[in-house]
């Protein structure tokens, strides 16, 4: 099977880590006493909760895609080689120009 690639799991790890300060952010602010701060605990855990239910959903849907390419590529690999081999002329040439 296709392996997730590097890039996408490095998005999805920082996206992780920022959810898990947010959810810091909202514990050491739990004792606050100010309005404000509890304004925007507030908008922050309803914010937080709508990330990870998308964090889900890309992860998802990321994984449903990179299976589907994965089992195109197996099917026509020689789609896959020639596809390759014009992108990578086409890129050849516009970087060749000045």
């Amino acid at each position: 099977m296709f392996n997730d690639s590097a890039h996408g799991e490095e998005m999805a790890s920082e996206l992780r880590e920022v959810i898990s300060h947010a959810q810091k952010l909202i514990e050491a602010t739990a004792g606050e006493i100010d309005d404000r701060t509890r304004a925007a605990r507030a908008v922050l855990e309803e914010r937080l909760a709508v990330a990870k239910v998308k964090c889900g959903e890309l992860e998802g849907h990321l994984k449903n895609r990179l299976q589907d390419t994965d089992k195109l590529i197996r099917e026509k690999p020689y789609y896959a080689i020639g596809g390759s081999f014009v992108i990578g002329l086409l890129l050849g040439w516009l970087m060749g120009r000045k």
